[in-house]
């Protein structure tokens, strides 16, 4: 089950994270070999809308994009609509895609990646409250419990975190993908 040793993926999250969408994929990479590592624009730590506190391990607006192999967006409403409103952060998750990186979004994930511009032709799911929000951005938005386009990988909500992990772990294990451009 180490098939991702040696890469490190990036979390990127801020206080009022829904707590299984971070603790669960973050689980499944460390499991499989891979370093994840919280982002965001808070420091010290967040905590999740559940009570989970995390320890942040870098701020957002000094990681370097080259470093990570993959990207995880957790969701949570507060979660979402705040990293979204941090140019750090849409910087940050937009750079994933310029570099073909394989990155999974959850829930309410999906906010930031409307501001980053980076949905347009995407096939998609979500929780349901952001269809129109992808759709306006560009996306096709499909009521699945897991979507996979050329390196996202896309899920509605916590009852979907197992195939969800499963399709993260495979993804990051494929490495860059070219249809993950902008």
């Amino acid at each position: 089950m180490a098939h991702l040793t040696g890469k490190t993926v990036a979390f990127l999250a801020t206080n009022g994270f829904e707590d299984s969408e971070l603790t669960s994929p973050w689980q499944a990479v460390a499991e499989h070999g891979a370093r994840p590592v919280l982002v965001s624009p808070e420091s010290g730590s967040i905590t999740g809308k559940n009570g989970h506190e995390q320890a942040v391990d870098e701020p957002v607006g000094g990681a370097d994009v080259g470093r990570f192999d993959a990207l995880v967006l957790p969701g949570g409403v507060v979660n979402g609509d705040k990293l979204r409103l941090s140019a750090d952060a849409v910087r940050f998750a937009r750079a994933f895609f310029e570099q073909g990186k394989p990155v999974g979004v959850i829930c309410h994930g999906g906010w930031i990646l409307t501001d980053a511009d980076v949905v347009r032709g995407r096939t998609l799911t979500s929780y349901p409250s952001l269809r129109t929000d992808l759709r306006n951005a560009g996306a096709t938005w499909v009521d699945e419990e897991v979507v996979v386009d050329s390196g996202l990988v896309s899920s509605r909500t916590p009852d979907d975190l197992p195939a969800f992990n499963a399709k993260l772990v495979e993804e990051i294990g494929e490495g860059p993908h070219g249809g993950q451009t902008v």
